[in-house]
């Protein structure tokens, strides 16, 4: 591949080094030692199970990282509706005008 091709930047400094380290851990977890280097004599099958198993690992936790950030949003959410007057506790949580409840005696 001509140099000017070449379309793989890394945007995040250590980026690189931590997949690196991650494709190690998950070569190593599946039963494949020393994968690093020269990868010729090893078969694309086993490549292949390295990259998808990190994949599945990488969509686990963004996941995973989507339930925690929303189950946070609910948290505050529902304290901020709890808290809606100054003693805690709302006396009326719907906003609801107390005057067109009660009809003009006659």
């Amino acid at each position: 591949m001509a140099s000017g091709q070449r379309s793989n930047t890394v945007l995040v400094t250590g980026a690189q080094q931590a997949l690196e380290r991650f494709k190690q851990e998950v070569a190593a977890e599946l039963g494949i030692q020393n994968y690093q280097g020269y990868l010729g004599d090893i078969p694309s099958r086993l490549n292949g199970a390295v990259g998808g198993h990190m994949v599945r690992r990488m969509i686990a936790a963004a996941e995973q990282s989507l339930i925690d950030q929303t189950t946070s949003a609910v948290r505050s959410g529902f304290q901020s509706g709890l808290t809606g007057s100054s003693t805690g506790v709302s006396t009326n949580p719907f906003n609801v005008n107390e005057s067109s409840l009660n009809p003009p005696n006659k």
